[in-house]
């Protein structure tokens, strides 16, 4: 996968939230996107994501040396958001089922090991309303880390989760790190130690 971005720029109402901004991405680059709350991270992780439109510039995508259309995009990643929510009424097992209807699982895995994986074999028939906020976050994590996508898309990826979440949280990113490229939107260092890039959102705000 490749990505580039030429002079994105994006804008609400009369304030510039970025713009200017340049980026060459590679297959298997790691980058985090940093800044305080409410500078543009997750602003710009969408317009990467093709989920939202720059009000100028343009994102272009490669793989393996062929155009993806922006309105495709979607097709090739798992994105990790606090702003997407579980369906609570599913268990589990049928959540993780009715997800991978939808995107393909990596290969060499089966859906009914996954509750393990997660570390949330215990809870394979429990209802997802009755999870607590570090297992709906494993869950998010989890089903983002399995699915057979080139780019992950993680925002906030340790909200919610404690020490031993973020050690499964950094026993599986190394399980993928060459295997995707990898965005994490964060102003907490623990969460993007991994990254080898970084894009500070303050250096586009002029």
């Amino acid at each position: 996968m490749e990505i580039q971005l030429k002079n994105v720029a994006k804008k609400f109402n009369k304030e510039w939230i970025f713009r200017n901004l340049n980026l060459d991405l590679f297959q298997h680059d790691n980058i985090s996107i940093t800044g305080p709350n409410g500078s543009g991270k997750s602003t710009l992780l969408l317009i990467i994501a093709g989920s939202l439109l720059p009000t100028s510039g343009k994102v272009m995508y490669r793989l393996n040396g062929k155009k993806i259309d922006a309105e495709n995009i979607y097709a090739y990643l798992s994105l990790v958001s606090p702003a997407l929510s579980l369906p609570e009424d599913f268990t589990l097992s049928e959540f993780i089922a009715f997800h991978f209807n939808f995107k393909k699982l990596k290969s060499g895995h089966d859906i009914n090991e996954l509750p393990s994986k997660f570390r949330l074999e215990k809870s394979k028939n429990k209802y997802i309303k009755n999870f607590s906020t570090g297992m709906k976050q494993r869950l998010k994590l989890g089903i983002a880390f399995y699915a057979d996508t080139p780019l992950l898309m993680l925002d906030e990826p340790a909200t919610n989760l404690d020490g031993n979440g973020m050690d499964w949280y950094f026993e599986e990113i190394e399980k993928i790190i060459q295997e995707k490229m990898i965005f994490v939107c964060s102003n907490r260092s623990d969460e993007y130690a991994f990254c080898k890039k970084n894009l500070n959102i303050l250096e586009y705000k002029k």
